[in-house]
């Protein structure tokens, strides 16, 4: 516990810091097709979430390997944060923290096993920073993903992980009371891509360990998964450019139909609360029930989709 609490007071602290001096000027959010907010916000609260994070992990003995990687994927974004890298060179560095991490941690694993291991693991690395686009939204998936994740490594007697993924969960929970509508500070992709690196990496190697099923962390971080994929998949059917900032997301459209980032955030907390809860519960249950209730949540992403694009076709002139 006493982890958890200094993860959260080393976020906390930094975040403040960062706020009253002009360090958390260095790089600034300005407003673009991609965003939902008219002024200029720093987006530097990653460099307090991630070193958090580190702390944690440092104290814990989580091993350098992780420690490395996410340095690394923390590094590489800030320089994007604030000299704006080309995809290419981003994209780069996330194969590369990637394949690392499944050539150590995955070895025994088939070659196709491991290219699709790879192809997840850099996308959901990215996903989770297109879903950064409203406040309070990233932080509070982490909040509730790596919560879930303690859990179940708890459950599964690995307290190291239990423990690294708690002090991600705390440090992600300190982020959130500056973050939270009206945000005072942004994570930028200095937060973002690590923390989607480490959704994707802790949940193959909870998987590799045999402490949860290969569906655990797709549903788990499915708020994201699903929003992400669904409308990847739409603008890549009309033969748009992916890499171009925009407002399509189902969460960006829901902001911008009036429910504000406030309403939003809480709905969306609640999916992931409930997401969670069942996930969890799920672990317990045999093959027939966990199919049953996959079946269920592709149906309800299904309907909350489709009321949200009727919503949206709607409100167009």
């Amino acid at each position: 516990m006493s982890i958890l609490i200094i993860s959260f007071m080393v976020s906390f602290l930094v975040l403040i810091g960062l706020l009253k001096t002009n360090l958390a000027s260095i790089a600034v959010d300005e407003p673009n097709d991609r965003s939902l907010h008219t002024e200029l916000i720093p987006r530097t609260g990653g460099i307090a979430l991630i070193l958090a994070i580190l702390t944690g992990f440092v104290l814990i003995g989580g091993g350098w390997f992780w420690i490395a990687l996410l340095v690394m994927m923390m590094l590489v974004s800030l320089l994007d944060d604030i000299y704006h890298l080309s995809v290419r060179w981003r994209l780069m560095a996330h194969l590369v923290a990637s394949a690392c991490f499944i050539w150590i941690f995955l070895p025994q694993l088939p070659w196709w096993v491991m290219l699709l291991a790879l192809f997840a693991l850099v996308w959901i690395t990215n996903l989770y920073n297109f879903m950064d686009g409203s406040d309070g939204l990233a932080g509070g998936m982490a909040v509730f993903g790596f919560g879930a994740y303690a859990f179940a490594a708890y459950s599964g007697a690995n307290v190291q992980l239990a423990l690294m993924c708690g002090a991600v969960m705390a440090s992600s929970l300190a982020f959130l009371l500056f973050n939270f509508h009206p945000a005072k500070i942004f994570m930028g992709d200095a937060g973002s891509i690590p923390l989607g690196f480490l959704a994707g990496a802790i949940g193959l190697y909870g998987w590799q360990q045999l402490l949860w099923p290969f569906w655990f962390p797709i549903l788990v971080f499915s708020p994201f998964i699903v929003d992400a994929t669904i409308t990847l998949l739409k603008r890549l059917l009309r033969r748009e450019k992916i890499w171009q900032a925009h407002r399509e997301h189902y969460y960006q459209r829901i902001v911008q139909m009036g429910w504000g980032h406030k309403k939003t955030a809480i709905a969306e907390y609640t999916l992931m609360f409930l997401i969670v809860i069942c996930a969890l519960l799920m672990l317990k249950m045999q093959y027939l029930w966990i199919i049953l209730l996959l079946s269920f949540w592709l149906l309800v992403y299904f309907f909350i989709l489709l009321k949200i694009d009727k919503l949206w076709k709607e409100r167009l002139p």
